[in-house]
């Protein structure tokens, strides 16, 4: 028993049993390049497929959105815009409203894998660039994995543009096009409420517009607010260097 118990080697962590001799770094393994370049390749996948799930999303939210738009076409087209129609336009507006939000919200959770894949290829980049350094002048994308690297990585440089352009580039992303719909959609049911309470067309259409904005303006902050969060989500191991 005795013998048994001396004769077992020790246990080790993984860390322990991989780590590399002492006064070399892991670039120095041989094996380095294929376990990077098949890491750059997952990295590479899982940013696809959130691009992939990004569109489907929303695909989905403007079919659905279509529909509904379709039959509140029909009934009003049929029956006008009656007291008792009201409430079966507000539900199918709130069901596009909920399915929209939804929407929104996987968008940015798509959005953040899609960071953490570029923050992941940048590190990667690096890693190549310090196996072979005269390759520098061949990447068109970043190395460095902060907040200047990851947007280099997009072809715009940290700070380019004014506030009311990146405002206006937001807009036209996807979650800035589903968000604007969403707005729309707040408007529409302001003047469904409007004119169900009775309301003139003057007033149901600055209920509408005033609401549309509003909506605008909150999504506008709040993606924004995001937009810095994630710049600055994770640490930088890898900053880059300052200009000159």
């Amino acid at each position: 028993m005795q013998e048994s118990m001396a004769s077992r080697p020790a246990e080790t962590t993984p860390l322990e049993r991989v780590a590399p001799p002492a006064g070399q770094t892991g670039i120095d393994d041989p094996r380095a390049l294929q376990i990077l370049s098949t890491e750059h390749w997952s990295l590479l996948t899982a940013r696809s497929l959130a691009y992939n799930e990004s569109f489907s999303r929303a695909g989905m939210f403007l079919t659905f959105l279509s529909a509904t738009l379709i039959v509140i076409g029909f009934l009003i087209g049929t029956q006008g815009l009656s007291t008792a129609l009201i409430p079966v336009v507000a539900i199918l507006l709130l069901a596009d409203l909920y399915i929209g939000a939804a929407t929104v919200g996987r968008l940015f959770d798509s959005n953040r894998e899609e960071l953490l894949a570029i923050r992941g290829m940048n590190r990667i980049r690096h890693a190549y660039l310090e196996m072979v350094p005269g390759l520098e002048p061949y990447f068109v994308t970043s190395p460095y994995d902060d907040a200047a690297g990851i947007l280099a990585t997009y072809g715009e440089p940290a700070g380019a543009g004014s506030l009311l352009q990146n405002v206006v580039h937001g807009l036209t992303t996807a979650i800035g096009m589903v968000g604007t719909i969403e707005a729309m959609l707040v408007g529409a049911l302001a003047g469904l409420v409007a004119v169900g309470l009775g309301a003139g067309a003057e007033i149901a259409t600055l209920a509408a517009v005033g609401s549309f904005l509003i909506g605008v303006a909150i999504f506008a902050i709040s993606g924004m607010r995001w937009a810095m969060s994630e710049e600055s989500r994770g640490d930088a191991r890898f900053p880059s260097p300052p200009p000159g």
